[in-house]
């Protein structure tokens, strides 16, 4: 691969920003200092621009397989790469549901032949497959995903024997989709007798309301006190829930956790007006108030991660009707940029929003040697630079071609990215790819 020299950068890790140089051998960040010499070596001037690690995202739809004509691991991988996405975790409602280890080995082959990134894969849980989780490897697969809410894809996990055994049973990290499907279901219910097929876009956070969340989320809670489990609870929406999860412990000693998404943090349910089905998603979007709950959780170190769950339809699927709209939006080219346009507001520190979308996921996950600037490890690194265009059709390499934040104007994105010491987007895709298979260190 031969050496490169990024020079005079604001290198962004572990809690502080610093001046300084660094140096990429063999895919490996070999060395860190305030100079470096850069003979015989390619040279990056970074120019005083900001330089972190890759972001780990860990929940994206990517839609493979069976799903692709609204998505697939190529596509949506090489919009994560020009957002600064350096290594994703991906989720199992797709076709067929990745519900068995044979499965999920296939899904991986995936990832290796078309991945501009980094990948791992959850196994899916569902009420009848716990001989299936047990025998997952802790070291080689992010974690088990059990939807305690039907969304999309239909795999909802709703009988109390089945969830006892799997938070009882599972050898690794749950991860929950946490709605009480029954009070979704009685309140749509409602909703369809009062509106009949006129339902707006509006109705989404009242039908998905927050005690919905709240019982679910808190029974999850239960379950994994009860048996001891490591859970991990999945974009959280509501004020209610933030007062389920501790700031008191460091995280690598937390056994449950919590991630907040992109979306819950920048929409609020006055968005419908204007985006409508675009920013339909499961769990909803909500009230401003909860956005601001949001925001003081992430804050004080109650939510630990930031994702996106990003989750792609088709423009035509999402112009349909309320009821047969599906849930999602398409997030994760532009996730570090959103975080960023509040790091330029004040909102968020540089390096706390470093912490929550590189460091954490990484310790969070136990991922081998990635997330961080230092020495040994993975040389997963974005350099930042002023944004020059606003997001339009012309510049979304999703698939699906359409995003809710058309027309916004980032303050930043990124300029050059590099994935295992590989430059993979400079400017543009470079169509040189040097993704792994993200690796943990479990006991």
């Amino acid at each position: 691969m031969g050496k490169t020299v990024i020079k005079n950068a604001k290198l962004v890790s572990d809690n502080r920003v610093f001046d300084g140089d660094l140096l990429i051998q063999d895919g490996i960040i070999q060395r860190i200092d305030s100079h470096i010499d850069a003979t015989n070596s390619d040279v990056v001037d970074a120019n005083g621009s900001y330089v972190m690690p890759g972001v780990i995202d860990d929940q994206v739809h990517f839609r493979e397989p069976g799903l692709t004509h609204k998505a697939s691991i190529y596509t949506e991988s090489r919009a994560a790469l020009a957002g600064g996405t350096t290594s994703f975790m991906e989720m199992p409602n797709v076709n067929p549901q990745t519900i068995t280890n044979f499965l999920l080995e296939e899904k991986y082959e995936l990832g290796a032949a078309s991945s501009a990134v980094n990948y791992s894969f959850y196994l899916g849980a569902t009420n009848h497959n716990l001989e299936e989780i047990k025998k997952v490897n802790p070291n080689n697969v992010c974690g088990v995903k059990i939807f305690m809410g039907s969304s999309t894809g239909d795999m909802l996990v709703d009988q109390p024997h089945a969830l006892e055994g799997l938070f009882a049973h599972s050898p690794i990290l749950i991860a929950t989709h946490c709605e009480c499907e029954s009070r979704v279901k009685a309140r749509f219910a409602n909703s369809v007798a009062f509106f009949g097929e006129e339902i707006a876009p509006e109705e989404h956070p009242v039908i998905r309301d927050a005690e919905a969340c709240y019982l679910s989320s808190s029974y999850a809670i239960e379950l994994a006190n009860k048996y001891d489990a490591r859970l991990h609870i999945l974009h959280i929406s509501t004020e209610k829930e933030t007062h389920l999860f501790r700031n008191d412990i460091p995280l690598a000693q937390k056994k449950i956790t919590a991630e907040v998404c992109v979306h819950h943090l920048h929409f609020c349910d006055r968005d419908y007006i204007k985006l409508g089905n675009l920013i339909k998603c499961n769990p909803a979007i909500k009230k401003e108030s909860d956005r601001a709950a949001l925001w003081e959780a992430l804050l004080d170190d109650r939510f630990d991660v930031i994702a996106t769950d990003h989750a792609p339809h088709t423009w035509e699927e999402k112009q349909n009707k309320y009821a047969q709209s599906p849930s999602g939006l398409p997030l994760v080219q532009h996730s570090l940029s959103m975080m960023m346009d509040y790091v330029d507001a004040g909102k968020i520190g540089i390096e706390k929003m470093v912490e929550k979308m590189c460091h954490n996921p990484a310790i969070l996950y136990q991922i081998h040697n990635r997330g961080f600037l230092r020495e040994g490890y993975a040389a997963d690194i974005v350099l930042l630079g002023k944004s020059s265009e606003p997001v339009n059709k012309s510049n979304l390499l999703y698939k699906c071609g359409w995003s809710p934040l058309e027309g916004h104007q980032f303050k930043y994105q990124p300029q050059k990215v590099w994935v295992n010491g590989v430059l993979g987007y400079d400017g543009g895709l470079t169509e040189n790819y040097n993704a792994q298979r993200l690796l943990f260190n479990r006991n």
